[in-house]
């Protein structure tokens, strides 16, 4: 049988899973989650679009194994999960401008590739894109491991990072799947809203205690799961040590968190807050 018109039986936006596919490093780390299907057998359908941003857009996905696969062809407990499909757009398609604010400590492995982006080539466009991709998937990975509340990261493939998707799945594959709202478009209670702050404030202070800071922390770039907080949106994540802007990115995150926390009735200090972070980091 012809393999390509095989692959064309599955219809539009269904594709064969690609968890083998990707080299080992740019799969997700150990210990892996129970609820990841691994299986050669499961099949990534698109159910729609989660978010748009400023430079990607973020998908639904459900990888499943079809019910009526051979039980020998199986790997892995787990045969169905949603997953969020983040893909990141061409720089000419970004409406983000300030990459080397965030990226102005960082440098790619191989020397044309970095010369590319220094001169700011075609090639060096589709680098970039690529480098993104790469730098949210291993942040979230790293913050992952550290016990910092950020989506498992499955995989990454070029400049598609799938992730956990955090929300409600639904009672079942006809029920449509909820994703968790952004901390911006929730209005918690005052027990719940120091609960939520203390949660940012435990959230930021691992940042710092690992040398990091978000950089573009926000309202906007929080989900609210029920009473518990999902930071997302870090591939500008920043070395406190090596990038001279560290300091004003990670203060700019103070203020916009503690502002957000003070408007809704809960006294918090973002100088205050910047203080312990700092003693954290060093």
């Amino acid at each position: 049988m012809d393999a390509a018109l095989f692959l064309d039986d599955l219809g539009p936006d269904r594709r064969w899973s690609t968890w083998h596919s990707v080299e080992k490093g740019a799969r997700g780390p150990d210990p892996l989650p129970s609820w990841v299907v691994t299986a050669d057998a499961a099949i990534d359908t698109e159910l729609g679009v989660l978010k748009t941003g400023k430079e990607a857009d973020v998908f639904l996905l459900r990888r499943a194994v079809p019910d009526d696969t051979p039980p020998a062809r199986l790997a892995g407990a787990a045969s169905s999960c949603l997953l969020a499909a983040k893909r990141y757009r061409t720089l000419e398609h970004r409406a983000f401008r300030r990459d080397s604010v965030y990226t102005e400590d960082r440098r790619v492995r191989r020397t044309r590739d970095q010369r590319a982006l220094d001169r700011k080539s075609a090639y060096g466009r589709l680098v970039a894109q690529g480098e993104w991709a790469s730098a949210e998937f291993a942040a979230l990975g790293e913050l992952w491991s550290a016990g910092v509340p950020v989506p498992y990261p499955v995989q990454v493939d070029g400049t598609e990072v799938l992730m956990e998707f955090v929300g409600a799945p639904g009672g079942d594959r006809d029920d449509a799947p909820t994703a968790a709202p952004r901390l911006a478009q929730t209005r918690p209670d005052r027990d719940l809203l120091g609960h939520y702050w203390d949660q940012v404030e435990q959230a930021m202070t691992t940042l710092a205690t690992l040398g990091y800071a978000h950089g573009d922390l926000s309202p906007y770039n929080v989900l609210a799961d029920g009473d518990r907080l999902v930071v997302i949106d870090v591939p500008q994540i920043v070395d406190l040590a090596a990038n001279p802007f560290s300091t004003d990115l990670l203060h700019r995150d103070c203020r916009t968190m503690a502002g957000w926390f003070t408007a809704r009735g809960l006294e918090v200090d973002a100088d205050e807050l910047l203080a312990r972070l700092l003693a954290a980091a060093w």
